[in-house]
């Protein structure tokens, strides 16, 4: 495996597993308070409709030509790499609310507990609160997996670093039935982040027609840089806080 395939894979795997995290909060939530096999039906009727767009919009994907693929890849890379990022540093510089899976465990059950009383055989809002969580979620984790695996055509290594990260994730909350909050989820989201803005700033380029020296060894270069800037930019808001002060979590 290459060094480029390697990032790809590790990237991936952190970005789906932070997805995960958050779409096994949901699940929990209104499976323990309510019908798990509302809840179990709403998932698997998400990963139905994920399926098929994974395998409406994947072929497509590999269709284009490889600088376009990259430059339209590399741009959405950047786009959602730069969301990641900046919100990742706002909350490591003490600026924004750090996302706390009890909490947001807490919120959705006290929402799930205040609806009608569950029926024996099927919950509608079980069925529909994980249907909702698990493909909002599930989307991100298809863009990811998709984008990533479509540019290097690797769809096939993408989509098994995705199925790994959720496939431990599903493991670790069914074995706990609670909420995974010692899942360093928040520094997985700079990590993310960084390594999304890094891909999409070395596709981007070569989409538009640039030659990165030493070709995927550039990416050594990059990532240590965005992360380096990244943790500048924190330690410079930690010392400004007045900046974003009102940012909301």
């Amino acid at each position: 495996m290459s060094g480029t395939e390697l990032g790809l894979a590790l990237s991936v795997f952190l970005a789906c597993a932070v997805e995960a995290v958050e779409a096994l909060t949901i699940v929990l939530a209104v499976g323990l308070t309510r019908s798990w096999s509302s809840a179990m039906g709403g998932v698997g009727a998400a990963v139905l409709t994920l399926g098929a767009v994974v395998a409406a919009l994947g072929p497509a994907l590999t269709a284009l030509p490889l600088d376009a693929l990259r430059l339209v890849v590399g741009a959405l890379l950047l786009v959602f790499g730069l969301q990641w990022l900046r919100k990742a540093v706002l909350r490591a510089a003490g600026l924004k609310a750090v996302h706390d899976e009890e909490q947001a465990f807490a919120a959705q059950a006290a929402a799930a507990g205040q609806e009608g009383r569950a029926d024996r055989r099927f919950d509608g809002y079980s069925f529909t609160i994980a249907f909702k969580g698990v493909l909002l979620e599930g989307l991100e984790v298809a863009f990811i997996v998709l984008t990533f695996g479509a540019s290097q055509h690797r769809i096939g290594l993408a989509a098994a670093a995705a199925a790994v990260a959720v496939g431990l994730v599903a493991l670790g909350g069914a074995a706990a039935r609670a909420p995974l909050a010692r899942v360093p989820e928040n520094a997985m989201k700079f990590a993310v982040g960084v390594m999304l803005t890094s891909f999409g700033t070395f596709w981007g380029a070569e989409g538009a027609g640039a030659s990165w020296p030493g070709d995927d060894a550039a990416l050594l270069a990059i990532i240590p840089g965005v992360l380096l800037v990244s943790a500048a930019m924190v330690l410079r808001l930690r010392r400004t806080p007045s900046v974003t002060a009102g940012e909301a979590a």
